[in-house]
């Protein structure tokens, strides 16, 4: 990184991170301080240890935490059953000759031996699976393109793959050697159904149905993608976005020279891009607003026009999933206010987080003295981390940068907290009035809790926008109940 530094690189793209540690013994952290000193944009991976929450890496303020998403594209196999059901699945794999008629089913699992049921290595050997599809789970200790030559080479004609319990709907296409369908778990438990209640002969086919475009739910949070809450810094809401890092077209160093890969390694690129994107419409912009004019246009709503949901378990994706949500490019090049932070301002930060002198010199690598520190949810972040007990009221202020238009004024538009939360916006009646770009106002927020609230949720949320014309700013919150 300091190679790249020296070579004047505009954004740094970085899939590598390691377990949450104090910032000061973060060299993630310490190298993209530096990088930003120089106008350098950092965006990282969360991290692929999902769905358990407190897992993501690279949680400093100073980068961008970039989370997984997949995309409307499947590279669909669906599994066609002697009973008309139809269920959809992936692979890579899809050899033109292969004959889709039907033909026996069998599950090698179906007495308990755990070795055959993940088709494991030989234990297939006494079974016969000859010419016939092999129902296969995933686990065991062997890879699931290893699996398909297990049963490629007992004898079978063709292989599904049924998912866990665990990321139950995350479908991988990959590059079998005989023509497979990788289905969810509740595709699965239909075939196990359809296996145990058919009175005949059991039969299936492999439906080859090549690329899908267009696939409604998408994006959805990858199962995989690390999660908040940020145990380095409670008070900074991580991941600071999620984009698009499942099943996606990679070039490769060897042969094959492109692979289909997933994982947070490919949505921190992805964000990179953008990130260069905007800087070259934008060179005067920090990368702390880059940074804000991706999280505030950034979008909740899934391509049906439905809350995003998380492949954990189907339901709306909350935000140590999501954090502001998914990144919209075209949006992000036009967010008309920004939060701006110098790297100076990270100073008060990390002197507030109880850091000592030395351990800050070692992030900041030049003198300083802790004469201000602020809490963390008053660093002028584009989203709140609030800590309110019953009864507590706490008061925050940010400042936003205009650069929409020269002359504006941005009112409050849609706002969202829990019913025991009061949240009150101290500004002029008017709202915000601008009247040159690059024009900084800034405004305070108090949010107060009902002393009466019996909520025994640990974390509530919620949002607020900001509106001028065709300018839409979002800075979503997260309570944390004490």
């Amino acid at each position: 990184m300091d190679a790249a530094i020296g070579d004047g690189v505009d954004v740094l793209s970085i899939s590598f991170g390691g377990h949450s540690v104090p910032f000061y013994r973060d060299f993630m952290a310490i190298s993209a301080f530096a990088a930003i000193q120089k106008g350098i944009f950092v965006s990282c991976s969360a991290g692929n240890s999902g769905p358990l929450n407190a897992t993501l890496s690279n949680a400093v303020p100073w980068i961008l935490t970039v989370g997984a998403s997949n995309i409307d594209r499947r590279i669909r196999t669906s599994v066609y059953l002697g009973n008309n059901k139809l269920l959809d699945g992936q692979s890579l794999y899809q050899p033109k000759n292969f004959s889709q008629k039907l033909k026996p089913l069998v599950y090698p699992g179906k007495n308990g031996d755990y070795n055959a049921a993940t088709c494991s290595s030989g234990s297939l050997n006494d079974i016969d699976v000859k010419g016939k599809v092999v129902l296969c789970d995933l686990g065991g200790m062997i890879g699931t393109v290893d699996k398909g030559k297990v049963v490629k080479d007992a004898g079978g004609t063709a292989m599904i793959l049924r998912n866990g319990i665990v990321c139950p709907e995350t479908t991988v296409p990959e590059a079998h050697v005989l023509p497979t369908s990788n289905v969810g778990y509740k595709e699965g438990v239909e075939i196990r159904k359809y296996l145990s209640t058919t009175n005949s002969s059991p039969v299936a086919t492999i439906l080859l149905r090549g690329t899908v475009l267009g696939v409604k739910s998408a994006p959805e949070v990858a199962c995989f993608s690390s999660r908040g809450p940020n145990l380095a810094s409670p008070g900074i809401l991580k991941p600071d976005i999620i984009g698009p890092g499942v099943d996606i077209l990679a070039a490769w160093p060897t042969k094959p020279t492109f692979e289909i890969l997933s994982g947070t390694s490919m949505s921190c690129p992805h964000l990179a891009g953008v990130a260069a994107l905007l800087k070259s419409t934008h060179p005067e912009w920090s990368p702390a607003a880059i940074k804000s004019a991706m999280m505030t246009t950034a979008t909740q709503i899934s391509l049906y026009g439905k809350p995003i949901v998380d492949e954990r378990d189907n339901i709306p994706a909350d935000m140590f999933a999501i954090g502001a949500g998914h990144v919209n490019p075209s949006k992000a090049n036009h967010p008309g206010l920004v939060f701006d932070i110098q790297p100076d301002d990270y100073i008060p930060y990390l002197c507030g987080l109880g850091y000592t002198t030395k351990q800050i010199r070692m992030i900041v690598k030049k003198p300083f003295s802790c004469i201000k520190s602020i809490p963390e949810a008053d660093l002028n972040y584009p989203s709140f981390v609030v800590t309110l007990k019953r009864g507590d009221s706490r008061t925050y202020s940010r400042t936003v940068t205009n650069v929409g238009m020269p002359t504006s004024i941005y009112a409050i538009g849609n706002v969202s907290v829990p019913q025991a939360v009061r949240m009150v916006v101290h500004c002029p009646s008017q709202g915000m009035r601008f009247m040159a770009m690059h024009q900084k106002l800034t405004y305070k927020i108090t949010f107060t809790r009902d002393v009466m609230d019996k909520l025994k949720a640990p974390y509530g949320q919620g949002y607020m926008t900001w509106v001028s014309g065709k300018y839409s700013v979002r800075t979503p919150f997260l309570f944390k109940f004490g």
